[in-house]
């Protein structure tokens, strides 16, 4: 039936319409009058109840749930002003879009490989999923910033959980979470050769000549990168740093963040380098997005203005025919921070959006720490300090560390972060300073002794087991400074290696370190000094000769010129299981 509407109806005078607004008020407020204050007391309660607030570091979290939105919808704030690291928001559902909130916990036990449990507050009941690859899809989003503990900024003891549904359904949902975890890091091994050195065959490397804007500019601007140091001292021999002649031969004062131009001068003397892009099946992009990153990091810009020189790499591979070809499924970047440095979520100026970007999801990503969930993101080690040039000199090393003395039984190299309340470190440093100087040496970074590579190296050398927690991120430099020296790492966090480096730390992580739960050490249930004592010297003996054989040379990065026979270093596993890859996918 049709409603027809007079427009030439008067306007109402404003004094009726004043009349009207209060007419209106004085009957809602009538009402409300009425409603007994126990049922309006149960309508805010109900209101409340549908929102979750999320207490993260510094800060504060309110998430509304909506059933037009697949995920929360939070506002964020921070609990204190001038904040500097900004702490990761879970927000996306496990389970299905009817769920209102979903929390993950890591589990490691050092019998486990990898293992994820999932802690879900449902609206109604969930129904399972039961694709693997969605889980990880699912899992894939949900964690980023630059973070203190990835898996663990909520936990099964300060987050009770409330699952709606039979202890079956919750059972198969966290078997397939562990499931996908698992299926990933095999699909990562998978790609590695089974011979040490992969022929050419077929299976050039091409590197593209990108303006220099992307890679050497960006190392002209070292000197206005940390304003509280002279970072350019870094970029000296190719990035290696000075050289360290208390060390020995290979020894540099190397920067952690330096490994995006240390790749980079390696992979240009490759010998499966070649000069025509019709010859190649990978194809490497030397962009420094790391070093991007840090000239923006402690100057008051705009997203805009951090997001621009990756916006201007797109453009320019957008105009490459490889590139277009494969939509980039045979390109690699090597990027020298961690992986959530380059994933900035909208509740944060943190970092910028170079890897949530549509054109990045197909690339392989190299990073120093890797989002545990994307299955294109690898982790490779940190650069360490040592640089060896050819296998007698790694052949050096080894013997030395296999014959030094170890006088201490446990140490760490590190400062307390009184900031971060989920910091297990003040409890680590009390337990190992309240202890006997050959039981516990503790290395204080506050004062300046970590900057220094002959203390740091000297300390491990000495020590049995290093304490690696977790810092500002999950993974530490310093775990790959340790196995240098063959000092058995100690983690705390399996993020911190476990999940990370699938071409160049063996599955079996009990061969080169000892896992002890951080939620024991933060609920004072551990003395790790106590716990490491009881391993016997025999045991201690099998996991370093491990470390010192087996492992080492892989963790290393030779110098620019280096030349192998024997032995494989980071790189060249690396680049080898690049090339395999390649030949997988054809």
């Amino acid at each position: 039936m049709a409603v027809s509407i007079n427009r030439r109806k008067s306007k109402p005078s404003k004094k009726a319409e004043t009349n009207g607004h209060c007419s209106c008020a004085t009957f809602l407020f009538k009402i409300l009058s009425r409603i007994p204050l126990g049922i309006l007391l149960l309508i805010l309660v109900y209101l409340w109840s549908s929102s979750t607030t999320i207490i993260s570091g510094k800060i504060v979290h309110i998430c509304v749930s909506s059933r037009k939105l697949n995920n929360l919808y939070c506002l964020s704030a921070g609990t204190q002003p001038n904040f500097e690291i900004p702490v990761p928001l879970i927000n996306n559902s496990f389970t299905s879009p009817g769920s209102t909130s979903t929390i993950k916990d890591i589990d490691a036990s050092p019998g486990s490989n990898s293992s994820v449990t999932a802690y879900v507050k449902a609206a109604s009941t969930p129904e399972p999923i039961t694709d693997s690859k969605e889980i990880a899809n699912a899992l894939s989003s949900s964690t980023i910033g630059n973070i203190k503990e990835v898996a663990n900024v909520f936990t099964k003891d300060s987050i009770p959980a409330v699952i709606d549904g039979t202890d079956k359904n919750r059972n198969e949902e966290i078997a397939i979470a562990k499931k996908a975890v698992k299926e990933q890091l095999q699909l990562h091994r998978s790609w590695m050769p089974n011979t040490n050195h992969a022929s050419c065959d077929g299976r050039g490397v091409y590197v593209y000549d990108l303006p220099s804007k992307f890679n050497k500019d960006l190392i002209g601007q070292c000197g206005d990168m940390m304003p509280w140091t002279d970072f350019c001292k870094y970029f000296n021999n190719e990035a290696l740093g000075e050289p360290i002649a208390n060390l020995g031969k290979g020894w540099y004062h190397t920067h952690q963040y330096s490994l995006e131009p240390i790749f980079h001068s390696r992979i240009l003397s490759h010998p499966c380098r070649v000069y025509n892009e019709s010859e190649a099946k990978l194809f490497y992009v030397p962009y420094y997005g790391g070093l991007d990153i840090l000239r923006w990091h402690f100057k008051n810009v705009s997203d805009d203005v951090k997001d621009a020189l990756a916006m201007d790499l797109m453009k320019w591979l957008e105009h490459r025919r490889p590139w277009v070809q494969n939509s980039g499924t045979d390109h690699v970047f090597v990027l020298g921070k961690i992986s959530w440095d380059f994933r900035r979520k909208n509740y944060t100026s943190w970092g910028t959006r170079f890897l949530e970007l549509e054109q990045m999801q197909n690339p392989i990503k190299l990073l120093i720490e890797r989002q545990p969930w994307e299955v294109n993101d690898i982790a490779i080690p940190h650069p360490t300090f040592f640089h060896p040039h050819s296998d007698d000199d790694i052949v050096a090393w080894q013997q030395k560390i296999i014959g030094t003395t170890r006088k201490n039984l446990v140490s760490f190299a590190g400062a307390a972060r009184p900031d971060q309340p989920e910091s297990i470190r003040s409890t680590l440093i009390n337990q190992c300073t309240s202890t006997s100087s050959d039981k516990c040496q503790f290395l204080d970074c506050k004062s300046g002794g970590c900057n220094q590579p002959e203390s740091v190296t000297k300390l491990f050398l000495e020590s049995e087991f290093c304490l690696q927690p977790p810092g500002d991120s999950p993974t530490r430099k310093s775990v790959f400074d340790s196995l240098v020296s063959g000092c058995i790492p100690v983690l705390f966090d399996p993020f911190t290696a476990y999940y990370q480096y699938p071409w160049h730390l063996p599955e079996d992580h009990g061969k080169y370190s000892v896992f002890i739960d951080q939620e024991e050490v933060r609920q004072m249930k551990v003395n790790v000094v106590g716990r490491l004592s009881s391993i016997s010297a025999r045991e201690r003996d099998d996991m370093r000769r491990y470390i010192v054989y087996e492992l080492l040379p892989g963790l290393v990065y030779g110098d620019s010129s280096c030349r192998f026979q024997k032995f494989q270093d980071a790189f060249s596993i690396t680049v080898n299981t690049l090339l395999e890859r390649v030949s997988k996918m054809q």
